[in-house]
């Protein structure tokens, strides 16, 4: 039972204040915001009125927004054909692409002409995907959509025949024991004819709708990657705007799949990241401690001596790709962007497939809502997603992360033949078979891995790293953490597996303490939580549970 639905909680404050829409959307990143604008200028092209509000867990939009990135731009062409000239933050066009194959020492430059299409990106744009979500806003406010930042959506409302009426707020000033402070706000209510749920990879509500509407039957297991980013100042005269660089191999073993991209925004900025696939097998992997290493490589140091780190972050990605697109539809809603699973890991690209979705949702739900309907299926949704140019391209790249996973060498040949040789219309389709909490080995029969210590200048530790994150959580609220079992982490996670959870968080939020009478115990540092979902996906024995904590709390990104 939510805190919202508490018996003592209504009875003490009464019941909760409701606001009615024709939709509501659950998450204000590219893939709302976009559903909502094309719901809004379809309106207008037709004469008709259309309420729609989008709900935002960060304190403002673009707070959590954390990619890259590169962004093909054909979406977003779809939705606002004019979007240069209304100055949306596309301003570094990509100038080259080098693709680099790293052994500890020394690095391979891939000829252009051997690149797959999924690695070359003339035509698009290196960006901030947090300033390019702020301008959709001032794009979707303008239409007169309604956008609620710092609030949460902790709930689903169901009707009697179990469609979906819309999503609760969380309540505000609860104590840690679930009790009213001083400062207590009852959740709200919003309620909608159809509510998109635009949360992001493993979002809290989808996973939840996922499981009970049982829309991942018949599909693959999802499989995910972490994604750490920092964004720094360099030298302008080792500058070089829209430059784009992606590595694969050192400092991961050939087994493991990962990568990194660096990317040359303007104003001397480079973003810089690694991705590694939440599969990998040995539980002392630390995916933070990677992403450290790779960046003194003799290759890539060069960059970043005498730059300054501005900022970094890390999300969960939504890699299956369109083996484990869950069912996108569901009584009462639709599943939009990466809480669906959208992004083409081939191209290391999610955005504008975020676009696509929303907009395609947001389609079939106008011509709902315009015929009279309410809390059905949007199976208009779906038809139109299978004959767009989307799913074409999901379709080409459906191979290349199971190939991936198989191992550098064998991946690497393999996806070449698939994307060259067959231009990714291969007779065949691969699947994932295990979900990636599943693929962790016993400690015993892993390779324990020694990391250097951060240098302060290059590389960092992770408290250090989550302080120019910005996040905050307020004191005292409820754990946004969770456990089934209080006992497994130290049973089983810390017996069995050497403790992952204390590795592959980036923020620190997980670390084994000895208690006063020498028991082991984990200690949960829920306030440095980055909302990257990693615990969530990975924990082998899935005893995590990350819940939504309490509005507008967490990372606050600028330029992500």
């Amino acid at each position: 039972m939510s805190p919202s639905q508490n018996p003592q909680f209504l009875e003490q404050f009464g019941p909760r204040e409701a606001m009615e829409y024709d939709v509501v959307i659950v998450g204000g990143g590219p893939a709302g915001l976009s559903a909502a604008i094309e719901l809004k200028q379809l309106a207008a092209w037709q004469n008709k009125e259309i309420t729609v509000c989008v709900l935002e867990k960060g304190g403002e939009l673009g707070a959590h927004t954390l990619s890259g990135a590169v962004m093909d731009p054909q979406a977003l062409t779809e939705l606002i054909p004019d979007w240069k000239e209304r100055g949306a933050p596309l301003n570094s066009p990509v100038t080259e692409d080098r693709f680099l194959f790293l052994t500890e020492t020394g690095s391979i430059k891939t000829p252009n002409w051997m690149l797959p299409g999924c690695f070359q990106n003339h035509g698009n744009y290196v960006i901030s995907l947090g300033n390019v979500v702020r301008w959709l806003g001032q794009q979707a406010e303008a239409l007169g959509v309604e956008i609620f930042p710092g609030f949460a959506a902790a709930e689903i409302l169901y009707d009697e025949q179990c469609a979906v009426v819309g999503v609760a707020t969380g309540n505000m000033g609860v104590d840690k024991d679930g009790k009213p402070t001083d400062a207590f706000q009852l959740g709200m209510e919003l309620r909608a004819k159809y509510t998109l749920f635009a949360e992001g990879a493993r979002g809290n509500l989808g996973k939840q709708l996922i499981s009970g509407y049982q829309l991942d039957k018949g599909r693959d297991p999802q499989t995910y990657g972490i994604g750490l980013k920092e964004l720094w100042e360099i030298d302008p005269a080792k500058h070089q705007q829209g430059l784009v660089i992606h590595t694969a191999g050192w400092p991961l073993d050939n087994s493991t799949y990962g990568g990194s991209f660096l990317y040359h925004l303007e104003n001397n900025q480079v973003a810089v990241g690694y991705v590694v696939g939440l599969a990998y097998e040995n539980p002392y992997l630390s995916p933070f401690e990677e992403f450290q290493r790779y960046k003194t490589h003799p290759a890539i140091r060069g960059f970043f001596e005498g730059g300054k780190r501005l900022s970094y972050g890390a999300r969960a990605i939504t890699a299956g790709g369109l083996q484990s697109l869950p069912k996108l539809t569901f009584p009462g809603g639709a599943l939009i962007g990466c809480d669906a699973g959208f992004l083409n890991a081939s191209r290391i690209k999610g955005s504008h497939a975020a676009i696509k979705s929303g907009m395609l949702a947001a389609q079939a739900a106008f011509d709902a809502l315009d015929a009279g309907r309410a809390q059905d299926e949007l199976t208009a949704y779906s038809k139109a997603f299978e004959q767009s140019w989307l799913h074409e391209e999901l379709h080409v790249a459906r191979n290349f992360k199971p190939w991936m996973s198989k191992g550098l060498y064998t991946g690497t040949l393999m996806v070449g033949i698939d994307q060259v040789l067959f231009r990714g219309k291969a007779p065949w389709t691969l699947h994932h078979t295990h979900a990636d909490h599943e693929c962790l080995k016993p400690a015993a029969e892993c390779t324990t891995i020694t990391y250097p210590k951060p240098d302060n200048k290059l590389t960092f530790d992770r408290l250090t790293s989550v302080f120019i994150s910005n996040t905050n959580h307020t004191e005292h609220q409820p754990a946004h953490l969770t456990l089934k079992d209080a006992a497994l982490p130290v049973n089983v996670n810390l017996a069995r597996y050497a403790g992952p959870e204390s590795r592959y968080c980036p923020a620190g939020v997980y670390e084994y303490v000895r208690s006063e009478e020498g028991e082991d115990k984990l200690q949960i540092n829920a306030q440095n939580c980055v909302h990257c979902k990693t615990c969530d996906i990975k924990d082998p024995t899935q005893n995590i549970v990350w819940v939504t904590p309490e509005g507008g709390g967490g990372p606050n990104y600028p330029n992500m």
